[in-house]
């Protein structure tokens, strides 16, 4: 059996290396274990993960993603998952589709051998204790959900001695709760992407470029090609920059549809003019109908919303829809039930941010024909605005979809809402990774920052990081020092 290294794994790459240095040595045959008992001990020093119920709730295949090492379902998380089966959000989306996994995987003597999870991986168990461990109630007392999981991770690594025995959640709280009784726990770092600074830094700036290049960039609308640049070979395919020589500068785009290096314009679309580099940027790659995916990530204040909805409106004739969606994030105990109307009147608070948005747009034209085109669109429903559980089992083709407050997704939702996209769909997602509303999300988990680290490098996709917040001078100063 395989030598477990001494540290606990802190992040998906350490799971992959521990699990791959193993798997070539673990036995075929695996000892017989109880639900009570654990196995039986050997030489073993395999890992045991002990999931948490929110582990399952933001990744619903997550059992796939611990390689070799073997997996602990306590009941009580199978008793937390019934409560969540019923609804329309993500979540009881997850819960559903996880039990008929577990249902897919389960065989007659399953809660005795559990459930092999197929080759390269190890097995799935369902721990049916519920006895609250002493250590557990002496620190705690009541014996709720999490304090279940706690007591069913201390058993569990009882009756697996010499095995390594982790606690996975990502509720801080409980992690934390973990920590104070000695008990090895970790978050779920399977769709974290790494740290890296784009959403610190404005696009990239190159300075002592022969200013020779750049008037031609200036006197030639097709652009220059890519190796005039010295650093040409490592620009990624949309990527927007600002050239500089001692004598001028101008911005740029690398387009790889044309394989060239343009110029980038500031054009004003509906009203709204770019006010820097990077809104111009912005622009530049949302009205590219060869960009079918972009993300607009930045500060409150810096203009995503309404950069990514002027640009669609001025693509209207492009398109046979607009699409405007944001997910419902309640404040307090409040929730759709607690409000008056129908559906769409329920959801309209949450979206009234999108209606701001678009009342911009229509008061730069101060009752002309274009605002009169807009309120058209919306009466043809050519306009749409709703929230973004009303997306899922649809097929947007032929359609522009802005998602805002993209920040609050999971990796899951943002996969669903884009493979939704059909024929001749333009998606944009839009949000902050530092205003997070999620209690199981952070800056590196989720969906926006997710999506953008899977797709960086893909043709068809462009990001634009805003940095400068235009909003107000009172709105800048808070961003920065509050």
């Amino acid at each position: 059996m395989p030598t477990a290294p001494k540290k606990a794994p802190s992040a998906q790459t350490e799971h992959e290396t521990i699990r791959q240095e193993t798997s070539s040595q673990r036995k075929t045959a695996k000892p017989q274990r109880t639900h009570a008992q654990g196995k039986p001990k050997t030489t073993s020093r395999s890992k045991n993960f002990v999931l948490d119920t929110n582990v399952i709730l933001h990744d619903y295949e997550c059992v796939d993603k611990f390689e070799d090492n073997d997996i602990y379902l306590p009941i009580v998380v199978l008793e937390e998952l019934d409560k969540f089966k019923k609804g329309s959000d993500q979540i009881n989306f997850n819960a559903r589709a996880f039990v008929r996994k577990l249902d897919d995987l389960a065989g007659a003597d399953f809660f005795e051998r559990g459930a092999d999870l197929g080759e390269g991986r190890g097995r799935l168990y369902v721990y049916l204790g519920n006895k609250p461990h002493e250590r557990v109630a002496h620190a705690f007392g009541e014996n709720i959900p999490d304090h279940k999981i706690l007591s069913a991770t201390l058993h569990i690594a009882e009756a697996n001695e010499g095995e390594q025995t982790i606690l996975v959640s990502k509720d801080i709280n409980l992690r934390m709760k973990a920590k104070s009784l000695g008990i090895p726990v970790e978050d779920y770092f399977n769709d974290k992407v790494p740290t890296f600074d784009i959403f610190e830094e404005a696009q990239p700036v190159f300075e002592g470029v022969d200013a020779e290049l750049i008037n031609r960039l200036y006197d030639n609308e097709q652009g220059i090609s890519l190796d005039d640049l010295e650093f040409g070979s490592k620009l990624l395919p949309n990527e927007c920059f600002v050239l500089k020589s001692d004598q001028n500068s101008v911005l740029a785009r690398y387009n790889p549809f044309e394989a060239m290096v343009q110029r980038v314009d500031k054009y004003t679309h509906m009203g709204i003019t770019p006010r820097n580099a990077e809104q111009a940027f912005a622009f530049e790659v949302l009205m590219d109908p060869n960009v079918l995916l972009v993300a607009l990530s930045g500060k409150a204040g810096t203009g995503k919303t309404l950069l990514a909805l002027a640009a669609a409106l001025d693509q209207a004739d492009r398109y046979g829809q607009i699409m405007l969606a944001r997910p419902i994030v309640a404040l307090a105990n409040k929730d759709l039930g607690a409000l008056p109307g129908t559906e769409q009147e329920k959801v309209r608070p949450y979206m009234q941010p999108l209606f701001d948005n678009l009342n911009v747009i229509k008061s730069q034209f101060k009752g002309g024909k274009q605002q009169a085109e807009l309120e058209k669109l919306q009466q043809d429903n050519k306009l749409i605005i709703e929230a973004l559980a009303y997306l899922r089992g649809r097929s947007l083709a032929d359609a522009i979809v802005i998602v805002d407050e993209a920040q609050n997704l999971t990796p899951h939702e943002v996969k669903t809402i884009i493979t939704r996209a059909g024929e001749g769909t333009k998606m944009i997602f839009c949000g902050d990774v530092e205003q997070i509303d999620s209690p199981y999300l952070d800056s590196q988990s989720n969906g926006l920052a997710y999506m953008i680290d899977k797709m960086r490098g893909e043709t068809l996709f462009a990001h634009v990081n805003l940095i400068k917040g235009e909003r107000s001078e009172l709105s800048e100063l808070a961003s920065h020092l509050l």
